[in-house]
């Protein structure tokens, strides 16, 4: 008999981070996924079967929030085998690079015991069900640790850390003999929905009409404090620009949609408003921080180039905003970030949390160097989700012409950072 079999995680076999759950009356077209051990003859001798959300048998399976796992374990053997027991287990651990595995979930049952396997075929249902939370811990061996959501799988090439979730079948041999294990990681996505938006922010999704701006709908905006990006344009003369960033409320987002953005700019040089409220000239990132360590869940720890890894995965783009009265010296530009599908949720978990960002550095024009060139001018957390609110089908509303050309690079800070501006980690400590 072969001793094990395990199916390592690997990031293009994890399912996309967008499900939506069939209703409970299509269960039946779940996806059944097989896994098994050979004798030295070719015979499948144990076979692991799960049926999971899955829409590809040679996927990893995939499980939802509150999802139980049910699935059959086969035996098929040509003689009496002495053994203990077989159990199966659900497990899930923490593991970053260099260090042993942080369990966090560890749920087993026992599906036979005896003392000898007969011959033939034998099979045992196994069904097991999913916690929405575990007790987890920064430090498992000094802190009794607290409730958190499960989190997400998460598995990616060169990463520093990754999450992996297991099912493991377990074949118990007598003494001196080993057991035998048959193992497949699996795929979790917790279900997370973004808050339902503003009546008149919904009222414009529905009808496909242009979005309310700040002015008009106060309660579908969190308008930021004013920062003052300061500069030499041409060489010749200091200015400054007054920058005042909307974000669309709740500031939580669904992979797949549009973050609606409205940015105010205000400066008394005529030349160098036109050049710094072009649309091409604002430059607003989505930013990715993923924390490891002892720290990874404290929001308010600071980050290190060790511990730390920033990347900008997506870019906002503007266009002239219709909203309001012209005013002397002030510009307005409707803007949009667009969540790309596929992007991984946020989530704080002891030794691993995700986190999301907008990170507004300053603008870009030609003969225009600004004096904060080297950092950003600001960054606002925001959450990224799994979900819509039923029925919420954002949508974008740039005008023809403005659609967004995705360059499929905006990383300005990615990896390990050994060779990154440590000022950034100082004035800017939510990252």
């Amino acid at each position: 008999m072969a001793n094990q079999a395990t199916t390592p995680p690997v990031d293009k076999e994890l399912p996309g981070y967008s499900p939506q759950k069939p209703q409970a009356t299509a269960r039946a077209g779940q996806t059944e996924q097989a896994y098994s051990l050979e004798t030295n003859a070719g015979r499948k001798w144990i076979t692991l079967r799960v049926t999971s959300w899955s829409p590809n048998p040679k996927s990893l399976p995939l499980f939802l929030d509150g999802d139980t796992i049910k699935g059959t374990v086969e035996v098929d053997l040509e003689k009496p085998e002495s053994s203990k027991g077989v159990s199966i287990n659900i497990s899930g651990e923490v593991t970053s690079v260099g260090q042993e595995p942080q369990p966090f979930l560890d749920l087993s049952s026992q599906l036979w015991t005896g003392s000898k396997l007969a011959a033939g075929k034998q099979s045992w249902p196994f069904s097991i069900a999913l916690p929405k939370e575990v007790n987890a811990s920064e430090n498992p061996k000094s802190d009794k640790g607290k409730p958190y959501p499960l989190p997400p799988s998460f598995s990616e090439r060169a990463s520093a850390a990754y999450i992996d979730y297991k099912i493991t079948v377990t074949v118990k041999r007598g003494a001196f003999k080993v057991n035998q294990t048959l193992s497949t990681s699996f795929a979790y996505v917790p279900r997370i929905r973004a808050p339902p938006p503003s009546a008149l922010r919904l009222l414009a999704y529905s009808e496909g009409d242009h979005l309310v701006g700040p002015e008009g709908d106060p309660q579908g905006w969190k308008t930021l404090p004013p920062v003052t990006v300061k500069g030499t344009l041409f060489d010749t003369k200091g200015i400054e620009i007054e920058c005042i960033l909307a974000v669309a409320t709740p500031i939580s987002f669904a992979t797949g949609s549009p973050i609606p953005l409205f940015l105010t700019l205000k400066c008394s040089d005529s030349q160098a408003l036109d050049l710094l409220a072009a649309p091409a000239a604002p430059i607003i990132y989505l930013t990715r921080s993923v924390a490891i360590g002892s720290e990874a869940a404290n929001d308010d720890a600071p980050r290190r180039s060790n511990n730390t890894f920033v990347e900008n995965i997506g870019k906002a783009f503007f266009w002239p905003s219709t909203e309001g009265a012209p005013e002397e010296g002030v510009k307005k530009l409707s803007g949009e970030l667009e969540v790309k599908k596929g992007t991984k949720p946020s989530f704080i978990f002891p030794r691993f949390s995700l986190r999301h960002y907008l990170t507004f550095d300053a603008p870009a024009a030609p003969g225009f160097v600004a004096s904060t060139a080297d950092q950003p001018v600001f960054t606002e957390r925001i959450s990224i989700v799994t979900e819509n609110t039923p029925g919420v089908v954002p949508r974008s509303h740039a005008p023809p012409g403005y659609t967004h050309e995705d360059t499929g690079n905006y990383n300005n800070s990615v990896g390990y950072l050994e060779n990154g501006n440590q000022r950034f980690y100082h004035h800017h400590p939510g990252f």
